[in-house]
Order: structure tokens, then sequence, then C-alpha cells
């Protein structure tokens, strides 16, 4: 959508501004963060896209629909982060659980600097305190689909963001 679009655009020129001369690597949390990343880095500018790096760790932690509360690394990076300035990106944060975890293992690497970028902020979902540098889009308590969010492995490929039905999860 021309909303996520206009977001993103914002976005990536914020992080240029903010890693003007220093290069960067961004780190995206498959499969969840691709779409988002991928745009991330087209809307870059020129100047600072030949200093921007990419790469994906892999993650697991929803079983069907529901959170199983562990987060396991299932793909490692291919890029050595040590004395590297590191962007995780994400689609969505809503526990914070799985946010937590990859920022602690891209810590125990040794990185020179760690940030975060994320698409869609829910924090009425917060279990633990994560700081945000950042943000797309605060949303309400709802499980959302699309643009690489997935329900069960479905919708991820939608180009806009929607809200399953009967998906609140305050009862």
């Amino acid at each position: 959508s021309a909303a996520i679009a206009n977001r993103v655009k914002e976005l990536a020129a914020e992080i240029a501004a903010d890693y003007a001369d220093t290069p960067l690597l961004m780190v995206g949390i498959l499969t969840g963060a691709a779409q988002f990343m991928m745009d991330l880095l087209s809307a870059l500018p020129e100047a600072a896209s030949n200093r921007v790096d990419y790469d994906f760790i892999g993650v697991a932690s929803y079983a069907g629909l529901e959170s199983t509360g562990q987060v396991s690394i299932t793909l490692e990076t291919t890029v050595d982060l040590h004395d590297r300035h590191v962007l995780v990106v994400d689609g969505i944060v809503d526990s914070g659980l799985t946010l937590q975890r990859v920022l602690e293992h891209v810590g125990d690497q040794s990185p020179l600097s760690v940030k975060t970028c994320v698409l869609l902020d829910k924090p009425s979902r917060r279990q633990h305190t994560i700081g945000l540098d950042y943000a797309g889009f605060e949303i309400e308590d709802a499980f959302v689909v699309g643009y690489g969010l997935d329900a069960d492995q479905r919708g991820r490929s939608l180009r806009y963001i929607g809200v399953l039905e009967d998906s609140t999860t305050d009862g």
C-alpha cells in the first residue's frame, strides 16, 4: 500500500542520515522481515546503499498461530558480525521475545553497535522491554498478515497488511 511505501521511504531516509558515513549491516529476521527489509534497502539513497550490506537470521517461535514461548535460532548469519554496526530488522514486535533473543544472539558476537528497526510495533503485548530505534507503525492488539507476515504460513505474500478476523487476543 502507499502508506507502507511512504513510511518505508521515511525510515530509509532516517537510517541513511543516522549512518551517514558509517558502514552498516542489516540483519533481517526470517521470514517476516524479508519483504520489509528488501523494500527498506531499495529505498535507501544510492550513496547510503553503497555502505549497507545485509544478511538474515532464522528463528522459530510459533506453532501454528500460537507462540511457543521459546525462540530458537534456526539459521545463523553468514556475515561476521564482529566489529560491525548492526541494524536488526523485523516485520513486527509484539511480546518482544523473538527480538530480545535475536538481540542477545547478535550481541554475543561483539558488534560495534546494535539497533533495531521494525515495521509494526504492538506495544500492548510487550512482555520484554525492548528499545526500538526505528518503528514504522504502532498497531493495536490484533493478528495481522501480509507484507511478509503470516498466519501459519498463509497470507505472507499479500501486498498490504490486514487483520485476521476474530484475531484480537484480549477476549
